[in-house]
């Protein structure tokens, strides 16, 4: 239980919610100096969804002396990740540990990894609180006594309860990192925004038993995702160290609503979650053949609704979201817990920023608005061109990817799709197109040792600094060298081009850390964090 009568009625910094985003920043911030104050809903450990991280999450992690608790836990170790989009073509798979055995990730029970970050945000000095809602915020008054709009106003104190007593705790900064129910975004700017084209349900379960993917090799553990062959969505099959495999099926809200319709005019209501949910992993033969032999474990199928959704805005006048307070995408890339360090680090830094005056508040808020718009975009591309090769569609809704975050995250791609720095910064739909045609590629069906054997066969195309090869140049290439190019190869040199526009999305600080938007990039040194003024 809490210490309730602990809970402060000033904080420097007021951090809502303890999950990834919140615990992160809160121990950033911390480990500056400054007073943070942590208001979690639910007592710790609670479950969550989200078992599949990426190797970026690793070097985040070292940023706050993290790593070894996350090691040391026996998390199921992830050496890597298949993807299987097209049912007569091999599986495509991403080698994670093929240089490095320490640059893998982990396939996590959630409950217990978010635990361990936030006893570490406690242990690193930030005042952590359980079992205690926010409830509601106080705004300063307009400066335009008609002003209705809270994104220009400072927010002061948060009124907060629990099972026995409530209170109230004023700051000097807030973060709000409360997942999904964004108290700021949804309570009071009411800036959350959807996106149509991924309007998708997630149901899922957990079983004992079964297979995994290539056992007694190195690649065992890895995750196993599977388009569905009546293209309406994807498997995901996730071995974790529990001795159970997390298996979830996701798809579109309109074909779920379909299919379950048809159900229900043969069965009672209550059973036609679970008889879709079998149905469904039926349309997953790979999926299905390492469950021959398992066992659902699971007394009810779990179930979400994946909807896609961003902000307009993600700070203001003291405040700053976070996590899925703020954004998210989709499973699909598990890109959840690399956004979520991703925005609790730009938040932090850029509060930090604030406080020591390196910048103004309007300009540090500005940088941390770019930084989450423009992550958010990057994966958003991916997870569409992924899923227009899912759904066997020519075009999706593209007119929810916000124009200007796109020539943000375009701007360090069109030197590699173009092959040129100078192009026209006016956004055009053919152009979105083009990078999604493009991004799919990286998860072209291809196999380490097939990109091994390109490569000691076509060096000069791997080195470094070379250029990447647009699909129609690829396409158009009979041979190189005067050696003719078969498919497996064709697909080699496609994935090898889109993993040099989408290697940014992995990499975890050394990037976060180098990228310049709105004139500044981040001082990632303990002690001076915060917002670097770049030279002209």
């Amino acid at each position: 239980m809490p210490a309730l009568a602990n809970i402060p009625t000033f904080t420097q910094v007021l951090v809502i919610g303890g999950g990834p985003a919140g615990s992160y920043a809160a121990t950033v911030l911390a480990r500056e100096g400054f007073d943070v104050t942590l208001l979690e809903k639910d007592f710790f450990p609670r479950y969550h969804i989200g078992e599949s991280m990426l190797p970026s999450c690793r070097s985040f992690l070292q940023f706050i002396d993290a790593e070894e608790k996350v090691k040391k836990h026996g998390f199921a170790k992830k050496p890597g990740a298949a993807v299987k989009l097209h049912q007569h073509k091999r599986e495509g798979y991403t080698d994670f540990v093929a240089i490095n055995p320490e640059h893998g990730a982990w396939n996590v029970v959630r409950s217990e990894f978010d635990e361990i970050l936030l006893r570490h945000a406690a242990s690193c000095g930030v005042k952590v609180h359980e079992g205690i809602r926010v409830t509601s915020l106080e705004f300063e008054e307009p400066g335009n006594a008609t002003a209705t709009c809270f994104e220009n106003r400072k927010a002061k104190s948060a009124s907060w309860s629990s099972d026995t007593c409530c209170g109230k705790i004023a700051f000097d900064w807030i973060i709000d990192a409360s997942g999904r129910t964004g108290i700021i975004s949804t309570k009071y700017l009411k800036n959350r925004q959807f996106n149509k084209a991924l309007r998708n349900v997630a149901a899922w379960g957990y079983w004992t038993g079964g297979s995994v993917y290539m056992p007694s090799t190195k690649r065992e553990n890895a995750p196993w995702f599977e388009a569905l062959t009546d293209e309406s969505g994807w498997a995901w099959f996730i071995p974790l160290h529990n001795g159970t495999t997390s298996v979830g099926i996701v798809q579109s809200e309109e074909n779920s609503r379909e299919k379950r319709a048809r159900l229900r005019e043969t069965m009672p209501a209550d059973d036609v979650t679970k008889a879709l949910y079998l149905q469904d992993i039926g349309l997953a033969p790979g999926m299905q053949k390492m469950l021959a032999d398992a066992k659902l474990k699971s007394k009810e199928i779990r179930q979400a609704g994946d909807y896609s959704y961003s902000a307009k805005a993600y700070a203001g006048k003291n405040w700053r979201l976070a996590g899925d307070a703020g954004a998210f995408i989709d499973p699909f890339f598990s890109s959840g817990v690399h956004l979520a360090f991703a925005g609790g680090l730009s938040a932090a830094s850029s509060i930090a920023s604030s406080i020591r005056g390196a910048c103004c508040e309007e300009e540090s808020a500005n940088f941390h608005n770019l930084k989450v718009g423009t992550a958010y975009t990057r994966f958003l591309l991916v997870v569409l061109s992924v899923y227009r090769q899912i759904r066997a569609q020519e075009s999706m809704a593209l007119t929810d990817i916000d124009e200007d975050n796109f020539d943000r995250a375009f701007d360090i791609w069109r030197p590699i799709i173009q092959g040129k720095t100078e192009v026209d910064p006016e956004l055009t739909q053919k152009e979105i197109l083009n990078t999604m045609e493009f991004c799919k590629n990286v998860v072209a069906p291809t196999q380490p040792e097939m990109v091994e054997a390109v490569k000691s066969r076509f060096p000069l195309l791997f080195a470094d600094g070379a250029p990447a090869l647009t699909p129609e140049k690829v396409e158009s290439m009979t041979e190189v060298d005067g050696t003719p190019l078969d498919e497996d190869t064709r697909n080699v040199l496609l994935r090898n081009s889109a993993r040099k526009i989408t290697n940014a999305l992995y990499d975890g600080t050394r990037h976060f850390g180098s990228e310049v938007l709105g004139g500044f990039y981040v001082n990632l040194v303990r002690g001076h964090l915060g917002l670097v003024r770049a030279s002209i």
